[in-house]
C-alpha cells in the first residue's frame, strides 16, 4: 500500500509534546511526508480579533518533512493537498494538533479530493479543550471511518 504522512501543525506555537514530536519524526523518516504550518496574518485569518490568541508569524515545523506548506486558518492549502493527490497513494496518514480542529479540517479537505485520510490516534493531540484528542478521534471515526491506534497497523514492514 502506498502511503503519504501528513503532519499538521506541529510547531513551537502549540503545546507539543516531546513523545509526539518524536514519534513523529520517527515516522516522517521512513514514508514521504508533508508538514503545514500555521503562520498568523490577521487579514486572512482574524485569530488574534476574533479569538485573541495568535500563531507566530515565523513558526517553522518541529519535525523534519519532505514538504513543508504554510498555511492561514485553519484548513491546509490547496497546494498541499494538490501535492498529496499527486503522489497517487493508497491513503494519507494524518497526525498532528488540535486533533478536533486542524487535523479535523484536514481531513475534510483530503476526503473531498478524493484521497482517503487515516488519523494516527497516539501521534494526535486536541486542544486545550480536550488535550488528549479523543474527541478528534471519535469525530474522524464519525466522518472517515480509518483511525489506527497504534504504529503496528501502518502495514510498513
Amino acid at each position: 500500500m502506498k502511503q503519504a504522512l501528513l503532519i499538521v501543525d506541529t510547531q513551537p506555537s502549540f503545546p507539543v509534546p516531546a513523545e509526539i514530536v518524536q514519534g513523529i519524526g520517527r515516522l516522517s523518516a521512513v514514508i514521504h511526508s508533508v508538514a503545514t504550518v500555521e503562520r498568523h496574518d490577521e487579514s486572512i485569518t482574524p485569530f488574534e480579533r476574533q479569538l485573541g490568541w495568535k500563531p507566530s508569524k515565523d513558526d517553522v515545523s518541529l519535525v523534519a518533512a519532505d514538504r513543508v506548506f504554510i498555511k492561514h486558518g485553519y484548513l491546509p492549502p490547496p497546494a498541499a493537498i494538490d501535492y498529496l493527490a499527486g503522489l497517487k497513494v493508497d491513503r494519507v496518514l494524518v497526525c498532528g494538533i488540535q486533533a478536533e480542529t486542524c487535523v479535523l479540517a484536514a481531513g475534510f479537505a483530503l476526503f473531498d479530493a478524493g484521497l482517503q485520510p487515516t488519523l494516527l490516534k497516539w501521534l494526535a493531540v486536541g486542544s486545550s479543550l480536550d488535550p488528549s484528542g479523543d474527541l478528534g478521534a471519535r469525530l474522524w471515526a464519525h466522518h472517515f471511518g480509518a483511525v489506527l491506534s497504534s504504529p503496528d497497523q501502518l502495514g510498513l514492514g
